[in-house]
């Protein structure tokens, strides 16, 4: 938890707001498709994610119209599940994938939703203020291999460095 929760730290305090250059966030966004929870199938691994499996994210309305984030993984090293609880709100309106959470006081970082399943809300493409940030979210804890090439053939356009994501054993 200490670890989650010092990753979740030092993110935030480096953090900004800003956009990578060519990404962009998705329009004709939906909160309430987007709310509950997600599965970590492909991850660019930072210290604050560093050793967890089994990583989740949950997204529930808050009640001034901002999201309660819970992300939860499993660290096999210390044997034990890590939580960790912040907040998000929109930065430009809920009709874009974009915006800005916190998990420790005022500080923010950037959460960009570039691609999105805008049908059924299945799958996410997200990354943040640079492309050191990189996840591929899913509403189930394994996805088909198109889905897989899709996502790291759209990560590599954008100059993601794919040869270094890591996919999260998903147990459930």
């Amino acid at each position: 938890m200490r670890s989650l929760l010092i990753g979740s730290i030092v993110f935030l305090l480096s953090g900004c707001l800003s956009i990578p250059y060519n990404i962009a966030p998705v329009d004709g966004f939906e909160l309430n498709k987007y709310l509950g929870k997600w599965y970590e199938i492909a991850r660019l691994d930072h210290s604050f994610e560093h050793g967890l499996e089994n990583v989740t994210a949950e997204y529930f309305l808050r009640n001034d119209g901002g999201v309660k984030v819970i992300n939860k993984g499993f660290s096999v090293v210390e044997n034990k599940w890590k939580e960790v609880a912040g907040k998000a709100y929109f930065i430009r309106g809920q009709q874009e994938g974009y915006l800005k959470v916190s998990f420790f006081g005022p500080f923010y970082g950037a959460y960009i939703v570039f691609e999105l399943d805008r049908e059924n809300y299945q799958y996410a493409f997200v990354t943040s203020y640079d492309k050191s940030y990189l996840w591929l979210l899913a509403r189930t804890p394994a996805v088909s291999d198109a889905l897989v090439d899709q996502f790291m053939q759209r990560a590599a356009e954008l100059g993601f460095a794919t040869d270094k994501l890591i996919f999260p054993r998903q147990d459930e």
